[in-house]
């Protein structure tokens, strides 16, 4: 029973892999800025969870993994707003 779940989940991971690859292969570049402005909500969110993985009271597999979801997710939030804080300034009048 756990191997079919196991198989389940790897499957959806691969299917989100390539569906994800295959819509930012889409847009085009003059919108990958305003994208990753508005991807920073959703690193929000996957920072809380990724927390509440890391915070759990026994020291698991999904204490690591939660530890590792958090510093990528932060990374992509520092990222996402220094590139959005780089597009603003661009507007700026002088």
């Amino acid at each position: 029973m756990e191997s079919v779940s196991l198989i389940m989940l790897i499957y959806v991971f691969v299917l989100a892999i390539f569906v994800g690859f295959e819509l930012i292969s889409k847009v085009p570049p003059i919108l990958h800025t305003p994208l990753m402005s508005g991807s920073n909500a959703i690193s929000g969110i996957t920072i809380v969870g990724a927390l509440l993985a890391a915070g759990a009271e026994e020291f698991t597999i999904s204490t690591i993994l939660g530890f590792i979801a958090v510093v990528f997710a932060m990374i992509n939030v520092v990222g996402g707003y220094l590139v959005t804080d780089r597009m603003l300034k661009m507007f700026k009048k002088k």
